[in-house]
């Protein structure tokens, strides 16, 4: 059986003087530990210096090379391996604080984490997000094709691969229905920018996606086409998914939009309108993303400055200036 690493592991190796080179040649990594292998400038597995073909810098993830899909035995090792139990774990708290939230009521929300180049760990369908276990989780293939797992996959998990398959970066999507963040989806508006700092830094530009039947290959096209630039999309008369470079990080940013749809929402029906910040500061903002490594095309697309700031659809809530007051 081929040897999971984890980040653990390469931590006591490096803290032992040891060199990665002692690492079995044909060890599975997790994102982790080759995310910090390369941090510290090393190859992921021994002698794998060379460049990346186009065809796999296209589906890097960060993550183990491929396992065999023809190999049953090596599929059900992988996905009871200690790296991937671990993942799994993460996902179930990851569900509870969604349920917790109210993001999620009754079966609703999902949750993928891709593991490998063509591996996708996802939450089973039909279950409450607060409840979750470990044995419940599934792994299907990019095709949506469940390989391991004694639970059915969520139905939307085309949805989620919709966005990993055009945006490499995507190594784990969240999807749910939290109310403030879903009345702008059902409104279809998308929530003004240029208000709150820690949204512009943290959730960017947000994407909309037409309304298409859930589970769809055409629900996965709209979603997947506006996630490609936009890690936070909201979903027409339906909910909000988003991405990011772990389970955490895409959560996060859950919570991130719908705190801030909240605040416009309140805001916008104190009667005084909508201060914005201005272009000026939004642009030291955007820099403030790239430092982060969190890319953002609003200065380099051809967004006018008297733009940068531009509402959209989103109006505030009109006062009613005859009201009577006792």
């Amino acid at each position: 059986m081929r040897k999971v690493i984890t980040a653990a592991d390469v931590e006591a190796l490096l803290r032992s003087g040891a060199s990665p080179d002692t690492l079995p040649a044909d060890a599975i990594f997790t994102p982790s530990a080759r995310d910090l292998l390369r941090s510290r400038r090393v190859p992921a597995r021994p002698g794998d210096n060379k460049p990346a073909t186009p065809s796999a810098a296209k589906a890097d993830c960060g993550c183990a090379h491929s396992v065999d899909l023809k190999n049953p035995a090596s599929i059900e090792a992988f996905f009871n391996s200690p790296a991937l139990e671990a993942i799994k774990v993460k996902m179930c708290d990851i569900g509870r604080r969604m349920w917790t939230r109210n993001y999620v009521d009754g079966n609703g929300g999902n949750i993928t984490v891709r593991v490998s180049d063509d591996l996708v760990l996802c939450t089973p369908t039909l279950i409450s997000k607060g409840f979750m276990t470990p044995a419940d989780m599934c792994l299907i293939d990019l095709e949506g094709r469940q390989v391991a797992g004694t639970k059915k996959r969520t139905s939307e998990a085309l949805t989620h691969l919709g966005i990993m398959r055009r945006q490499p970066k995507a190594r784990a999507c969240v999807h749910a229905h939290p109310v403030h963040a879903t009345a702008f989806a059902v409104a279809s508006i998308v929530p003004p920018p240029c208000l709150i700092p820690e949204a512009e830094v943290f959730v960017g530009p947000v994407g909309l996606a037409e309304y298409r039947t859930p589970g769809t290959a055409e629900n996965a096209n709209a979603v997947g086409e506006a996630g490609v630039k936009h890690q936070v999309v909201l979903m027409q008369n339906h909910g909000v998914i988003t991405w990011g470079n772990d389970v955490e990080d895409a959560y996060w940013k859950m919570e991130n939009i719908e705190a801030y749809c909240q605040t416009v929402s309140i805001a916008s029906q104190l009667g005084s309108g909508l201060r914005s910040i201005g272009p000026d500061k939004l642009k030291d903002l955007i820099a403030l993303r790239h430092k982060l490594g969190m890319e953002d095309t609003r200065l380099t697309d051809g967004t006018k400055d008297c733009d940068l700031c531009a509402p959209g659809d989103f109006r505030a809530a009109p006062i009613n200036s005859s009201a009577k007051t006792s």
